[in-house]
């Protein structure tokens, strides 16, 4: 076995495929969910500790990987974490900017601040 294979608990294209492409996708609809209906940013952990369940089941079931993988489970609630505070930050700074047009402007990518007076 590669050292990938014992580390993560699976075959590199099985991370691609369901881990990036499958779990980052709804790690995104995450992030823009919790952003658009203003939630806190601290419930971005726990839908991607979920995610990450799903994600080590869908791995075991569908292509025999390791569904204890402890290693594994961490590196995919990371890789889901930072996707959906991606997604959180992007929607909400936009949100910020178009609901509050008088008290907040664009700020980079990420992030806004308040109109100059």
């Amino acid at each position: 076995m590669s050292d990938y294979v014992l580390i993560m608990g699976t075959q590199p294209l099985v991370s691609l495929g369901i881990t990036l492409v499958l779990g980052g996708g709804c790690a995104w609809m995450t992030g823009r969910a919790l952003a658009q209906s203003w939630r806190p940013d601290w419930q971005i952990a726990v839908y991607c500790l979920l995610l990450g369940v799903a994600d080590r089941f869908l791995v075991f079931a569908l292509y025999q990987g390791d569904l204890l993988s402890p290693t594994g489970y961490l590196a995919d609630v990371l890789l889901f974490m930072l996707i959906a505070v991606a997604a959180f930050r992007l929607v909400r700074a936009r949100r910020m900017v178009r609901q509050y047009p008088w008290l907040y402007v664009r700020h980079g990518l990420m992030g806004w601040r308040e109109r100059p007076r």
